[in-house]
This record gives C-alpha cells, structure tokens and sequence, in this order.
C-alpha cells in the first residue's frame, strides 16, 4: 500500500510517500501566502510515484489555512485516485525519542494550548490556559518529559522548537489500530467555530 502524507499545519510544510519503505519525502519552509512549493512538490512525487492508496493529512492543531489547503488537496486526490482519506493530529508526528512528550502553542486571544502525547497518540488535550495557569500546569511535568512547540514561545522554559514531520505520519497511517478521523476532515479547533448571525430587522 501506498501512503501520501500531507503535512501543513506550521512555518515547516513537510509531504512524504511511503509503500513498504520511505519512496519520497520533501519539507520547505509552509508560507502561508504562497502554496506553490506544496503543489510542486506534489506534482513532483505524483510524476514518479502515481496514485497513492491511502492519503493521510495532519490536523494540527497549527494553522488553519495550511490545514485547509492540505485538505482540500487531498480530497482533490482522493477523487482522482480513488484513495482512502484519514486525518490525524500532526502533533502526534512529532519526532521524539521519549516515549512521552507534550506540545504547547499559542492559542491568540492571551491564550496557550497545551497536549500530552505517548507513543505519538493524543492522551490529553489540547487543553486552553492563560500564561499563568500553562506555567503552572508545565511545572508539574516530570523533568524527563519533552516540552515541543512548532514556534518560539520566549516565556517558557525547557521548550524545545521541533515540527511534525510528513514521514512520521506516513509510517502512523501504516498502523490499522490507530484511531484516524474519517471524512469529512476539518482543522482541530481549539474554540468552537465564531459564526456570526444576522441581526434581526
């Protein structure tokens, strides 16, 4: 079987193709504004590899743009290619040596999620805090434990900068025992959605 990964969801665009081993794997730096290596790179791996049998796409929690545009990518692919569509949290394709490791990121709003990942699968979170209470909550991690987050968060300690990766996602959609959201796929929201209502006349 063949794996497309589609991972958008931070300033690290990363896609990947694996079949019994790793056949293709790009990562750029994800402008949000410019799509164009995304959809080159895909070109690209389409023209040597054909139509993947299982397309996988990070959810974040990141970027919702990026996430939206991997989406529609890949639903774009399915159709032509007849793939299966799975998504998964990119932050549980996170490269970590631990066993156990949490992510934290910025929410907007004066706000921070924090998530506590094993062996690549989501155990808790995302959880919202302000900046006090996620200090406090990441002073009870135990010193063995790694903090990540895919972009420079000054007030915390023991933060290291680490992005997901396409290749690792590949190698989870492998696995049939883990838990993957089916279609329709959506971003992770951390709030739900604003909608606004029209007033009445």
């Amino acid at each position: 079987m063949k794996i497309l990964a589609l991972e958008l969801s931070t300033a690290r665009g990363s896609l990947a193709l694996r079949g019994d081993k790793l056949q293709f794997a790009r990562e750029w730096p994800n402008d949000r504004k410019n799509s164009g290596p995304f959809f080159e790179h895909l070109a690209e791996m389409r023209k040597q590899f054909g139509k993947p049998d299982r397309i996988v796409v990070g959810l974040g929690p990141g970027s919702y743009a990026g996430i939206r545009i991997a989406i529609s990518a890949a639903i774009g692919l399915q159709a032509a290619c007849n793939a299966q569509l799975v998504g998964l949290p990119s932050i549980c394709a996170i490269e970590c040596e631990a066993n156990e490791y949490c992510v934290i990121g910025d929410a907007r709003r004066q706000s921070f999620f924090f998530t506590r990942l094993c062996e690549n699968d989501l155990i808790e979170g995302p959880t919202l805090f302000e900046e006090n209470e996620l200090q406090a909550r990441l002073g009870a991690i135990q010193p063995e434990v790694p903090i990540f987050s895919s972009e420079p968060l000054a007030h915390f300690d023991r933060l290291q900068l680490r992005y997901p990766s396409a290749e690792l996602l590949a190698r989870l959609a492998q696995n049939e025992g883990h838990s993957f959201a089916s279609p329709p796929l959506e971003p992770m929201y951390l709030r739900k959605p604003h909608i606004t209502t029209p007033t009445p006349s």
